[in-house]
């Protein structure tokens, strides 16, 4: 049980059940899980939305429901996008991109791209077809965060981000793939089969923009970025 509290924990404002630093390689098997939290994350997202929609216009929802996933993630994954917004764009070598990166202030790049990723999800919201787009949205970006841990090669020497990379194993991501297929079977059949192959295609083009950028590899910022970009993207398909 305790890979699954370091992974509610780690992702989530879940309350602390383990009051400990969790080591290295509880950190890596919690990677398994992430698909979990996500799903957890999305279920209250929908049936808040269900709820919310009794009260009020669908606008007001919307906006409540962007406020909602910002706090049950205390701003995590948007936090790795501005940062990785500011690093990408606004440095002219990987050493100063990933300067740029560490710095805990937001530049402009990163007002301009997390304005841009929230009014886009603000229009989304509000123009889903399929409400089920909420419960799929954080379940694919969450898998995307396992699957870019294993994948792609890590740009730093220490940090979290590296305990995780050191110590995942690919039994864990057979793990978070395993409860991602099920999941999107159950919650849209074969539409949510064809979600998770363009969830992996969307890593895919932006982990490969990123290496472009950064050759060294990924950082916990990226892994962030990545998991909204898929979100974004899954909302999008779910308003055609």
């Amino acid at each position: 049980m305790v890979p699954i509290f370091a992974a509610f924990q780690f992702l989530s404002i879940f309350p602390a059940v383990i009051r400990r630093p969790f080591s290295s390689q509880e950190m890596g098997r919690a990677v398994g899980w992430f698909p979990l939290v996500g799903l957890a994350i999305g279920g209250t997202l929908y049936i808040l939305d269900i709820a919310l929609q009794q009260l009020f216009p669908l606008p007001v929802v919307a906006v409540l429901l962007i406020t909602a996933s910002l706090l049950f993630t205390r701003a995590l994954h948007f936090d790795g996008f501005l940062d990785i917004c500011d690093g990408l764009f606004g440095g002219f070598t990987p050493e100063r991109r990933l300067e740029i990166m560490r710095d805990s202030r937001v530049g402009a790049f990163g007002v301009a791209g997390g304005g841009l990723l929230l009014l886009t999800k603000y229009a989304a919201f509000i123009s889903l077809s399929n409400r089920s787009g909420l419960w799929l949205a954080p379940l694919m970006g969450r898998w995307v965060l396992a699957m870019g841990i294993y994948l792609f090669p890590y740009a730093r020497q220490k940090g979290l981000g590296r305990d995780m990379k050191n110590n995942v194993h690919w039994s864990q991501i057979l793990l978070a793939t395993a409860i991602t297929l099920s999941s999107a079977w159950l919650l849209a059949k074969w539409m949510g089969l064809l979600i998770l192959a363009i969830a992996a295609f969307t890593l895919w083009l932006g982990a490969t923009f990123i290496l472009r950028r950064i050759p060294e590899g990924l950082t916990g910022d990226a892994y962030g970025a990545l998991n909204e970009m898929v979100e974004l993207v899954v909302l999008l398909i779910f308003t055609i």
